[in-house]
């Protein structure tokens, strides 16, 4: 015992104990072990993502998802002069009188609508959605009424008695339906372009084939105004959807009533001018 405790008194300070020893390793151990694990976390977290992740990013990140810079109505306003025209190259039987009027206010509300948008009332969202429901309202009476003429005439066997004179007035009003009809779905669809923009609806009223597939299509494609006034033009001819799927009750029944419009229009022009050519 004597010999014992005269060894521990006699030991080297710098010499580390068994015990010591052992409680370092351990200690440098785990130090080893946490490096370690932060050098596999930093490998994880930079290790690519799988084509899964990166189909859910890429529909995360789209455009049409996401805030965006109000589309440019350059196209808009070509679509309603276009409707304009028409309207007043209608013949005198099927237009409305004075013929001047209901075009004229829709120049006015064109108008409108740049005004509104200017520096001055960049912010009032309200308003331009207001002008803008307004200037679609009245081509939409226009054309109607338009068409309702020519649909009486064509019932009762009256009216335009020259067959191509007779195509080009039907051209003309079914021409003009498929652009209001593209106004409507345009300045609908998740409630708008101010409101589309702003990506503050995310469920849309219609489903882009690029909305399903958007590794088709470049990252920052979202809807405009060529898009809805094609589903307009689809839908006016086939009678029927074809790329673009209407998802809400609203889109269903308003391209119903768009196909109904234009099936009886071509149909009975058609009729009538095959019947004045015999």
């Amino acid at each position: 015992m004597a010999n014992d405790e005269s060894n521990v008194g006699n030991r080297d300070p710098d010499i580390p104990s068994a015990s010591g020893e052992s409680a370092g390793q351990a200690a440098g151990t785990r130090v080893v072990d946490v490096h370690g694990l932060l050098a596999r976390l930093e490998q994880i977290v930079d290790r690519p993502t799988s084509g899964a992740v990166h189909a859910v990013e890429g529909q995360v990140g789209a455009a049409w998802r996401r805030a965006t810079r109000e589309e440019p109505r350059v196209q808009v306003t070509i679509g309603v002069v276009v409707a304009i025209a028409l309207m007043l190259a209608l013949p005198v039987r099927v237009a409305n009188h004075p013929r001047w009027v209901l075009p004229g206010v829709a120049v006015v509300l064109l108008i409108a609508v740049f005004v509104a948008k200017s520096g001055r009332f960049q912010r009032r969202a309200a308003l331009v959605r207001g002008v803008s429901l307004a200037l679609i309202g009245v081509l939409s009476l226009s054309n109607a009424t338009s068409a309702g003429r020519l649909i009486v005439d064509l019932v009762r066997g009256e009216g335009v008695r020259d067959p191509a004179r007779l195509l080009l007035t039907g051209a003309a009003i079914w021409l003009t339906n498929v652009i209001v009809f593209g106004l409507w779905y345009w300045e609908f669809d998740r409630g708008g372009p101010i409101a589309r923009a702003a990506a503050t609806q995310p469920y849309p009223d219609f489903v882009f084939p690029q909305m399903t597939s958007p590794e088709l299509a470049f990252p920052d494609w979202e809807p405009g105004f060529v898009d809805y006034v094609y589903v307009s033009f689809t839908n006016a001819l086939a009678f029927s959807p074809t790329d673009t799927m209407p998802m809400t009750r609203w889109a269903k029944l308003t391209m119903l009533a768009q196909s109904l419009v234009s099936v009886v229009t071509v149909a009975l022009v058609i009729a009538r001018a095959v019947n004045i050519l015999k």
